[in-house]
């Protein structure tokens, strides 16, 4: 195994390309995970915790939907979601190139 941050740095920001093609910001990390988690330190842990995050905001985010057709709190929902969604991927990033473990928050451990 070799120690690449800068692929780890990467694997976190590539889910801001939702926010940049509209898609890629599931699949992008998905494929970076899988493909690497045997090749480089640590990718496993970053990729386990980035797809744990990806698939907890989409939940978050269905929830939303009925909340936002049904008392209009899903607005609010789909907002705090976004800031999430862009925020800590950074915030991830930086902490991957210093070494740092990763940490999501709300995010449910769905891989383990």
């Amino acid at each position: 195994m070799r120690q690449d941050k800068s692929l780890l740095v990467i694997t976190h920001l590539s889910q801001l390309l939702d926010l940049i093609t509209g898609f890629g910001g599931f699949i992008v990390p998905l494929i970076l995970w899988l493909t690497q988690r045997e090749q480089v330190l640590a990718m496993d842990e970053h990729g386990k915790s980035i797809m744990n995050f990806q698939i907890s905001m989409f939940i978050y985010a269905l929830i939303c939907i009925p909340l936002t057709l049904l008392f209009g709190l899903g607005l609010l929902g789909f907002i705090v979601i976004a800031i999430l969604c862009f925020v800590f991927p950074i915030i991830n990033a930086i902490k991957a190139n210093n070494g740092e473990r990763p940490s999501y928050p709300l995010s449910m451990e769905i891989i383990k």
